[in-house]
C-alpha cells in the first residue's frame, strides 16, 4: 500500500502512567489524523518497542465517543441526560458555584482532585496553582507510591538506582512484584537482551503465573504479601552458605552482629511456611544471586500494594546489599528515578500562593471524605464541590460503595474535565472536554529511566476540547488570581521550568526530543556510599527519615514499624468467613480505567473475570466460565470464573479495572478494596483483601 503523500513522522512521548514513558514516532496524516504509533528506535530505553494499547492510539484519539463539547447535566445524577453548553456558560456557572460555596462554607469546601491521567508536568500539576491561589483543600497523594517509595528510601536514602539499560549487562535479572509484559514491556527488552547476549537467567517473583513469569528461567509464585519473608529466607541462605559479600557489608552498610543474628533465625523452612514456596526454590534463588552478584533487581510497585508493602520493599532491596551486587555494572536494584530530577516546578504549581494551614485530604479516602467522615475531613467543613481533572475515582478509588454514595449526593457540585464520558463524568454536573497529549505541549520525566522528554503539540484540538493548562488558567483569571503563568503558553511554562531548574534551554534539545539526566554510573550504584549521612545502606531503617515530603503524615505509631529488616504480618487475613486472598492485578490492554473504551482493548479483555484454581473451585461448587460472586464486609462483585492453575491455593486474581457497568450488578472490583491507609505514611492496599467466592444466584 502506498503511503499518503502528506504523511510525516513526528516525535512524541507517551503520557500515560507507566515508568517507561516511551519515546514515540507518530504518523501524522493530513495534519489532523494519526496513523500508526511506534516506539522510537533511536531512544536507547524504548528501543523501538511499545505496548499494544499505545500502538493502537488512533483508536483512542479519533474515537467517535470522545468528548468534544462542554455539557451540563439536565437529569438526575448518573441518568446520562445532558445539554450542550458553551465554554463561557460553563465557566460562568463553575465560578458562580465555587464563589458561593467558598462564601458559605469556606474555600476548603472545594477540592481539586487529580492524579496520573496525564504524566505531563505542565498539564497534570497546574491544578495545584489554582488550589493554592484560592485556598482550596489540598490533596494528599497516596493512591500509587505511598507504600513503595518509603521502603526503597529506607535502604538507599535516595529514590534512584542504576541505569535500567544495564539489565542487558546482568548475569541475573530479578523482576520482583511487577508484570512488565503487561505494564512495562521495555523491561523485558533489556532482560531478554541479557539472556541472548550473556546467557543471563531471568527470575520472576510474583503472586501468580503472569505472562512475565511464563518467560522466566525461575518463577517464584508466593502468597500475597509474603515477599518480606522470602527476602529474609534468601538472606539467611546467603549468610549461612558463605555467599554474602562480607567486605561490602562492612564498608557500605550498617550490617552488624545483631542484624546477622536476626536473619539467622529466618530459615528457609520458616520462609516456606509463610510464602508457600518450596524450600528448594528459596535455596535455588539464593544460590543463583549469591553465585552471580552481577544481579539486577527490578523492584516493581505491585508487591508493595499491601498493608506491609513498605517493609516488603525494604526487605527485597536488602538482598543485593548482602550479595554486594551494587559493586557491579548490571548489578544493584532499581525502583524509580523520581528522586533525582531536581526540577523547580514552582511556576507550574504556584507554592508561593499557598495559604498556611489549609487541610490536606487523602485522595484514597475520597469515599469517606464525600460521605462526611469527620476524621477523613480532618474535622473541617464538608466538601461541597469537586473539580476532577483526568481521573476516574468512581472506578479506580478503593471503598467503592462509599465513593459512589458520596458522588451521588445532590448537594455536591462536581466538575469533570475529561476525554471520555467516564463513570466519574457521568456523576458530574458539568463535563468539560479535554485535549490529549498530541494536542498540547508538555514535558515528561521518566521514572523508569534517566531522560526528561518533550512532547510538542502535533494536532489541533478536536471540537471545543481545551487543555488542562488552558482551563486552569481561565478559571484562575475569572476567580481573580494574579500569577505570571496566566500570560504564558504551555510551551513557555515548560521552558521556564527548565530555566529555573538549571537545565539546558528547551530550544537546545527540543528537536532531539529528550535530555539525558543520567548521573555518573558510580553514583547510581552508590560506589562512594549511599545517600544517608553516614553513607551506609540501612538494614536498620529510620522510617521517620524516609519522609521525603513535608506533607507526609504518619498513619501508625512509629514505634510499631520494624526496627530491623523484617517480615511484618499486618495484612488483611483470610478467615473462615472470607477464606480467599484477592489481588486486583493490572491487565495487558487496560491501564487502570484508561483504554477500556477502545475496541482493541475491549476485544482482548472481554467480560470481567476472576482466576481461581480448579481445586479451589471444586470445593466451592464453581464451574469454569460460570458467573460467580465475590464478597466481604465492604460489598459484593459479580464476575466470571476462569480456571487457572498458576496460583497458590486460596488466592484469587481479578485482572484490571473494568468499568463498574461491565459487571453484572454494576459494582466494580474496587468495591472489595479497603481505603484504610497503609503504614508508614498512607497508601492504598489494592492487592490486599480477603473475600469469599460462591456461584452466583441466577434470577
Amino acid at each position: 500500500m502506498n503511503k499518503p503523500a502528506d504523511l510525516r513522522i513526528a516525535r512524541s512521548v507517551c503520557p500515560h502512567d507507566c515508568p517507561s514513558t516511551c519515546a514515540l514516532d507518530v504518523e501524522i496524516i493530513d495534519g489532523r489524523t494519526i496513523g500508526r504509533v511506534r516506539g522510537a528506535k533511536d531512544d536507547p530505553y524504548t528501543a523501538g518497542v511499545i505496548c499494544e494499547k499505545v500502538a493502537r492510539y488512533a483508536e483512542r484519539i479519533h474515537h467517535p465517543r470522545r468528548l468534544l463539547q462542554p455539557l451540563r447535566r439536565v437529569g438526575e445524577k448518573g441518568e446520562g441526560q445532558w445539554a450542550e453548553i458553551g465554554w463561557d456558560e460553563a465557566f460562568d456557572e463553575i465560578v458562580a458555584r465555587f464563589e458561593a460555596i467558598a462564601a458559605e462554607h469556606g474555600p476548603e469546601a472545594i477540592w481539586p482532585y487529580y492524579y496520573a491521567g496525564t504524566m505531563g508536568h505542565v498539564h497534570r500539576d497546574g491544578l495545584s496553582r489554582l488550589r493554592h491561589a484560592k485556598g482550596y483543600s489540598l490533596q494528599y497523594d497516596t493512591i500509587c507510591t505511598g507504600t513503595s517509595w518509603p521502603g526503597y528510601i529506607a535502604g538507599t536514602g535516595l529514590l534512584t538506582g542504576p541505569n535500567p539499560e544495564q539489565m542487558a549487562e546482568s548475569d541475573v535479572v530479578v523482576i520482583w512484584g511487577t508484570n512488565p509484559v503487561h505494564t512495562q514491556v521495555n523491561v523485558m527488552t533489556h532482560a531478554i537482551r541479557a539472556r541472548k547476549e550473556r546467557g543471563a537467567r531471568i527470575v520472576v517473583v510474583d503472586i501468580y503465573r503472569t505472562a512475565t513469569m511464563e518467560q522466566a528461567d525461575l518463577g517464584l509464585m508466593l502468597r500475597p504479601g509474603t515477599d518480606g519473608a522470602l527476602a529474609l529466607g534468601v538472606m539467611h541462605v546467603l549468610l549461612r552458605d558463605g555467599l554474602a559479600d562480607r567486605a561490602f557489608l562492612a564498608s557500605h552498610t550498617d550490617f552488624d552482629a545483631e542484624i546477622e543474628a536476626h536473619l539467622m533465625e529466618k530459615t528457609p523452612d520458616w520462609a516456606s511456611a509463610i510464602t508457600g514456596l518450596p524450600v528448594g526454590e528459596i535455596e535455588a534463588f539464593a544460590r543463583l544471586v549469591g553465585e552471580n552478584p552481577r544481579s539486577f533487581f527490578r523492584l516493581g510497585y505491585g508487591f508493595t500494594r499491601q498493608r506491609n508493602g513498605s517493609t516488603n520493599m525494604h526487605a527485597a532491596l536488602c538482598i543485593p546489599a548482602v550479595t554486594g551486587a551494587w559493586r557491579h555494572r548490571g548489578g544493584g536494584a532499581f525502583h524509580s528515578n523520581s528522586g533525582s530530577w531536581a526540577l523547580d516546578k514552582s511556576i507550574i504549581t504556584g507554592p508561593e500562593l499557598a495559604t498556611p494551614g489549609v487541610r490536606s485530604l487523602d485522595m484514597s479516602e475520597i469515599g469517606a471524605v464525600l460521605t462526611g467522615d469527620p476524621a477523613a475531613l480532618r474535622n473541617g467543613p464538608p466538601v461541597k464541590a469537586l473539580f476532577i481533572q483526568n481521573t476516574n475515582p468512581v472506578s479506580v478509588a478503593p471503598d467503592q460503595t462509599r465513593t459512589r454514595e458520596g458522588f451521588s449526593r445532590p448537594d455536591l457540585f462536581t466538575v469533570v474535565h475529561e476525554q471520555f464520558m467516564t463513570e466519574t463524568a457521568e456523576m458530574a454536573d458539568i463535563v468539560l472536554p479535554a485535549t490529549m497529549f498530541l494536542e498540547h505541549n508538555d514535558y515528561y520525566t521518566r521514572s523508569g529511566h534517566n531522560r526528561v522528554l518533550f512532547g510538542p503539540a502535533l494536532l489541533p484540538a478536536p471540537g471545543a476540547a481545551r487543555s488542562n493548562f488552558d482551563v486552569v488558567n481561565e478559571l484562575a483569571r475569572r476567580l481573580g488570581v494574579s500569577h505570571p503563568s496566566l500570560a504564558m503558553t504551555d510551551r513557555e511554562m515548560a521552558a521556564e521550568t527548565f530555566r529555573r531548574s538549571g537545565y539546558p534551554a528547551l530550544e537546545s534539545w527540543e528537536a532531539e526530543g529528550y535530555l539525558d539526566r543520567a548521573r555518573p554510573d558510580p553514583e547510581t550504584r552508590f560506589a562512594d556510599g549511599f545517600a544517608w549521612p553516614d553513607k551506609r545502606f540501612r538494614f536498620r531503617p529510620d522510617w521517620e527519615a524516609t519522609r521525603i515530603r513535608r506533607d507526609l503524615k504518619w498513619v501508625c505509631d512509629p514505634a510499631e514499624m520494624p526496627a530491623l529488616v523484617d517480615y511484618w504480618p499486618i495484612n488483611e487475613q483470610a478467615t473462615p468467613e472470607t477464606p480467599f486472598r484477592l489481588a486486583t492485578s493490572p491487565a495487558r490492554a487496560f491501564l487502570n480505567s484508561t483504554f477500556t473504551e477502545t475496541p482493541g482493548s475491549q476485544k482482548r479483555h472481554g467480560t470481567p473475570t476472576v482466576f481461581i484454581r480448579p481445586d479451589d473451585a471444586a470445593a466451592c461448587g464453581i464451574v469454569d466460565g460460570a458467573p460467580v460472586t465475590l464478597g466481604n464486609h465492604r460489598g459484593t462483585v459479580e464476575l466470571t470464573a476462569r480456571f487457572f492453575d498458576g496460583l497458590q491455593q486460596g488466592v484469587l486474581i481479578a485482572e484490571s479495572i473494568h468499568p463498574n457497568k461491565a459487571h453484572r450488578g454494576g459494582r466494580g472490583i474496587n468495591t472489595l478494596i479497603g481505603a484504610d491507609p497503609a503504614p508508614p505514611f498512607g497508601g492504598a492496599a489494592f492487592h490486599d483483601a480477603s473475600v469469599w467466592i460462591r456461584p452466583s444466584v441466577q434470577s
